[in-house]
C-alpha cells in the first residue's frame, strides 16, 4: 500500500477518491446493495429512478477508489464489493476513537459535576 504523508499522518494514496466516493447516498446504496453478493447494472438500477449508463458511471468512481471490482461475464459485467479499500476508510477514521472517547469522557464528567451541584443546590 502506497502512503503519503498528509500534515502529521500517514495516509493512504487513494484515501481521498474512496471518500469521494462514500460521499455519494446513491454509490452507498451501491456499496449497501453489493453486500449481498455480485449485481450487474440492470440490478444495481432497479431501485434508482436514474438510467443505467448514470448507475455504470457511479460503478467507475466506485471502481477507481477500489470499492468494488467488475468482471466481464458474457454481455454482463458483474460488479461484486472489495471491502479491503473500505478497511483503509475505516482504518483511518480509527485514529479519531481516542480522540472522541477522551472527549465522551470529559463531557460525561461535567454532566455528572451539573447534576452533583443541583443535588447540592436541592438539598444543602
Amino acid at each position: 500500500m502506497v502512503m503519503e504523508q498528509l500534515g502529521y499522518i500517514e495516509t493512504p494514496q487513494n484515501l481521498d477518491a474512496i471518500f469521494s466516493a462514500l460521499a455519494d447516498p446513491t454509490r452507498r446504496s451501491i456499496l449497501s446493495r453489493l453486500t449481498n453478493g455480485e449485481a450487474s447494472v440492470k440490478e444495481l438500477a432497479e431501485p434508482f429512478n436514474i438510467s443505467q449508463p448514470a448507475i455504470s458511471k457511479h460503478l467507475r468512481v466506485l471502481e477507481k477508489a477500489g470499492l468494488i471490482e467488475r468482471d466481464i461475464d458474457k454481455q454482463r459485467r458483474p460488479a461484486r464489493l472489495n471491502a479491503k479499500n473500505m478497511a483503509v476508510a475505516v482504518d483511518f477514521l480509527n485514529q479519531f476513537k481516542t480522540f472522541w472517547n477522551k472527549r465522551f469522557d470529559q463531557l460525561d464528567k461535567v454532566l455528572l459535576d451539573l447534576n452533583t451541584e443541583e443535588k447540592h443546590d436541592k438539598y444543602p
